[in-house]
């Protein structure tokens, strides 16, 4: 090759290098077309909600900082929305799908939701929030795995399989709705389902997944349900915990796992048993009668049926605590960027606000309420995100009408509100969330991950800090916090945004048991959060108002 056209070769090896470099991270398009339909996963007949006719709806496969574009069609007779369990929506709340950050999509109408799943891997689902939607369906796994250059800490499993489990009502969702409308609970599920279905166990179930002997395999896990803790567990078989909601954890070895509402993780199973039929596991924690959904998983060259006698549950609120606390961060794996995970010392960063939230229940006017702190939420028409950002916040709702060290007289007298905190941006903050109830509570926060550093039975009190893990606790977006009991959990609020902090259970988060953030980009700076795009709908009272003033670098 003469020297012209070496030097033609490498200009052009340069200009596709620097392209590559420049260039937008890869687009993942999707179309939803959101209807009812009947489905029967009980055996009895029922409104379901159905994306592209399917119950549950369609796995995402994503890849980090994939962009994702979903349009979604509205062919139910309600408003619509959905929201992304676990993406944290980098700088970009106004995707999040919750009534404080967009409009609904109305009855007939579609709308695009666009997210990138900036800086994530791990294992999440989405569903409807709206009404009481996701009891009818339409929900799915999420996953976002590893790009190819950031190593993993375990060798690339054979397959890798989604496991949606939740307890089911019979019942649509539009009667639930109306009953908790009426000021009822929802009362006990009838039972539990995996990935939409609970097998017969009459020798006539299909293998919701098949494994070849020798092969190991990573099974994603969430629960997805409406009202309970499940303990999931295959039998035969020990599960090595890989991946809790996004963050690679230290590789221990169960025989069983608890999965708490809205919580998801990771786990390599290895096909070395007898080639034959096993069953897959959920049971309910914590109740006074267990409800048990089974799921077949078939070895290709099986040749007999599964065990009807099923692996024993655990028993009791301390085993589950101590696993809780078995739990580890990898401190040397990587996860969405090189650096390691343990390279982040939470530990070692100053606190500047503690907030304690109290979730309590009562009725107000004769009717079933949840609060926080004695304050019930209430949506607004207009989203609080846009009364914030059209500066007309005054015309919607209140700043901090709750204390961060609430009184006990906030427990007896619930107020209905909309429920926003102003939390200043990068502060470092620890929560604290007791619950002096009878039943366990599992909490969600929207646009972050924090760190559960501690749960234990009990008050919290200062002293407690002694105890707390401020080495390798799990960045999560979940935790549970028992009966009597109370969690801490401590981040850094470096995403500005209107992020929800919710009750992993729909009926309290319907009910109240929920409030928002307001992590306000006070220098309306492009650099700490994007501004709401021309074409976005709007709703309320901002609807036909002039656009701000833009952004600044």
């Amino acid at each position: 090759m003469d020297s012209m056209a070496m030097t033609l070769l490498l200009l052009c090896l340069s200009i596709g290098a620097i392209s590559v470099v420049h260039g937008e991270d890869p687009y993942l398009f999707f179309t939803w077309n959101v209807t009812h339909g009947t489905i029967s996963p009980l055996g009895v007949p029922q409104q379901g909600i159905l994306i592209n006719g399917e119950f549950p709806g369609p796995n995402i496969n994503s890849t980090t900082n994939n962009n994702i574009v979903i349009n979604v069609f509205n062919n139910l007779d309600e408003p619509l929305m959905f929201t992304w369990n676990g993406i944290q929506q980098r700088k970009n709340s106004w995707q999040d799908g919750t009534p404080g950050t967009m409009c609904p999509i109305p009855p007939g109408k579609n709308y695009t939701y666009h997210f990138q799943v900036k800086d994530q891997i791990g294992s999440y689902f989405y569903y409807p929030i709206t009404a009481m939607h996701r009891a009818g369906g339409a929900f799915g796994g999420l996953r976002v795995n590893s790009r190819l250059l950031i190593p993993v800490p375990y060798a690339d499993p054979e397959d890798d399989y989604t496991v949606l489990i939740g307890d089911w009502y019979t019942k649509s969702h539009s009667s639930l709705r109306k009953q908790l409308d009426m000021g009822h609970s929802l009362g006990r599920p009838e039972g539990v389902l995996i990935n939409g279905k609970n097998a017969r166990g009459d020798g006539t179930d299909e293998p919701l997944f098949t494994m070849k002997p020798g092969k190991t395999y990573k099974f994603r896990v969430c629960n997805v349900g409406l009202k309970n803790s499940l303990n999931f567990r295959i039998q035969g078989h020990t599960m090595k915990l890989v991946e809790m909601e996004g963050s690679h954890v230290v590789q221990n070895t169960y025989e069983s796992l608890d999965v708490h509402l809205g919580q998801c993780f990771s786990a390599l199973v290895t096909a070395d048993k007898e080639p034959k039929d096993y069953w897959m596991v959920a049971d309910t924690r914590f109740t006074k009668t267990m409800l048990t959904g089974l799921g077949l998983i078939r070895y290709t060259n099986g040749n007999g049926p599964a065990n009807p006698e099923l692996p024993l549950p655990p028993e009791g609120l301390a085993w589950s605590l101590n696993q809780a606390r078995s739990f580890r961060w990898n401190l040397t794996a990587s996860a969405a960027r090189p650096n390691p995970q343990g390279s982040y010392h939470y530990g070692a960063i100053n606190i500047t606000r503690t907030i304690k939230l109290v979730n309590s229940a009562s009725k107000v006017d004769g009717k079933l309420r949840y609060a926080v702190n004695g304050v019930s939420h209430i949506d607004t028409e207009t989203p609080l995100k846009y009364a914030e950002y059209f500066g007309v916040a005054d015309k919607v709702f209140k700043y901090d009408i709750i204390r961060d060290d609430p009184s006990p007289e906030a427990e007896a007298k619930i107020t209905l509100a909309p429920n926003v905190v102003n939390q200043t941006y990068r502060d470092f903050v620890e929560i604290i969330f007791e619950n002096h109830g009878k039943s366990i509570q599992s909490w969600h926060l929207d646009g972050y991950a924090f760190f559960p550093v501690a749960i234990e039975f009990g008050r919290w009190a200062p002293e407690k800090r002694r105890n707390y893990n401020l080495l390798d606790a799990i960045s999560r977006h979940t935790v549970q916090v028992y009966p009597g009991s109370w969690a801490a959990i401590m981040l850094t609020f470096d995403n500005a945004g209107m992020w929800n902090l919710r009750s992993a259970q729909p009926e309290r988060a319907y009910l109240g048991q929920q409030l928002y953030l307001s992590v306000e980009n006070v220098a309306r700076s492009l650099r700490d959060e994007y501004m709401l795009l021309d074409t976005t709908p709007l709703c309320g009272v901002v609807k036909g108002l002039p656009k701000p003033p833009p952004y600044g670098p």
